[in-house]
């Protein structure tokens, strides 16, 4: 599998240092090309990953898998979102996540109780819930890009890097959107199967993680109700994306982090 990791590894790099090229030197991106690209280091990192999931003893999403698998499903989203805008110059900062991810999920051990005799519906919830995660991980970097972009617009500055060599502020807000809506749609799933398929939310550890991911789902249904009704954006959307996403971070990161690494 190390054959494998490093074959990913060098593609990834590879379309990473494209994109870089293209962005400092204001030269074309080379559409099919980098997403075909992308795609075949996203088939790798896949082979990769799933033996270290799918354990002869059940399941096993400790830490470092998930961190492997979100970075694994960001760069999916990114390629699904790069056919329909004109987004690929985002690949700077999707690249390096998944090339991260997938080295912590190589090279990363953290002690775990495998998932065992788990329902279809309660399998789904997790991929679903894993996939939330990602987009809404996402929407937040987006969040943090389009306030940069804001600041550069609204202080009129000389060096508007954020402007310059990404895409439009229209663009980017169109994209803020479909993300958050998209994450809002599937985590609405993700939480409906999860409360039919659990039958014990106390004996099963996840009371935390449903309340925040509850609370973050609040989050996001207001603003996108408010966004139709009264045109929420802009500034709005970024914080509603960063506190949203922070929200469900701390119930589905937060807690793996201290029953895994700190607890044991």
């Amino acid at each position: 599998m190390f054959i494998l990791y490093a074959i990913s590894t060098l593609i990834y790099a590879g379309v990473g240092l494209h994109l870089y090229h293209a962005l400092v030197k204001n030269k074309p991106i080379l559409k099919g090309a980098t997403l075909l690209a992308l795609v075949l280091a996203i088939v790798l990192h896949g082979v990769i990953l799933m033996p270290q999931i799918i354990t002869l003893y059940g399941l096993n999403f400790n830490i470092f898998n998930a961190l492997s698998l979100t970075g694994l499903f960001c760069l999916v989203f990114f390629v699904l979102f790069s056919l329909y805008r004109p987004i690929l110059s985002l690949g700077v900062l999707a690249v390096p996540t998944a090339i991260i991810g997938m080295s912590f999920g190589q090279f990363g051990q953290a002690p775990y109780q495998p998932l065992t005799n788990m329902n279809t519906g309660l399998q789904i919830h997790i991929l679903l819930s894993f996939g939330a995660y990602c987009v809404l991980l996402m929407a937040c970097v987006q969040a943090i890009i389009l306030r940069l972009q804001i600041r550069e617009l609204k202080h009129q500055t000389i060096h508007r890097f954020w402007v310059s060599k990404l895409p439009p502020l229209q663009s980017m807000e169109s994209l803020l959107f479909d993300m958050i809506l998209m994450g809002f749609v599937i985590l609405s799933i993700a939480i409906g199967l999860g409360l039919v398929a659990t039958y014990d939310v106390i004996a099963q550890h996840i009371a935390h993680k449903l309340f925040f991911s509850i609370l973050s789902w609040l989050v996001f249904g207001v603003f996108i109700i408010g966004h139709y009704r009264r045109g929420w954006r802009g500034k709005k959307a970024s914080n509603v994306a960063i506190y949203g996403f922070v929200l469900l971070a701390i119930g589905f990161v937060g807690s793996k982090v201290v029953l895994e690494l700190i607890l044991n």
